[in-house]
């Protein structure tokens, strides 16, 4: 049984930081690419960013670029989000990811598997 348990998040003042964190278990970790995305109220899904199974390659949504990074740790079946310089347009809830193969992808539909969810709030 694959699953991908999420834990941080939370409530924090515009400027802050976050992690979230995300543990993977029941399915290949170190060869998943592995992704977070968000999803406002009322609002679409969004990509915030993934990672290539070895590491070496990610992406950014263009709201988080130079402001959040993703990592992964591959000897703890465990993907990070490492979020800075956080504001109010970054609430939401954030969903990790896995997916088979080593590409990196912006795209959520070829993503296999998902963690429960964590809510992020940022106040003024």
């Amino acid at each position: 049984q694959v699953q991908l348990v999420q834990s941080g998040g939370g409530l924090v003042q515009a400027g802050g930081s976050l992690r979230l964190s995300c543990a993977v278990s029941g399915r290949p970790f170190s060869t998943s690419a592995m992704g977070w995305f968000r999803q406002a109220p009322g609002k679409a899904r969004e990509f915030v960013a993934a990672i290539s199974g070895s590491g070496y390659s990610s992406k950014y949504g263009d709201s988080v670029k130079g402001r959040f990074t993703i990592s992964r740790d591959n000897t703890n079946n465990t993907v990070y989000l490492q979020m800075n310089s956080l504001n109010p347009e970054d609430t939401a809830v954030y969903y990790c990811a896995a997916k088979g193969g080593m590409v990196v992808t912006t795209d959520a539909l070829q993503f296999e598997n998902w963690g429960q969810g964590t809510q992020v709030t940022v106040s003024l």
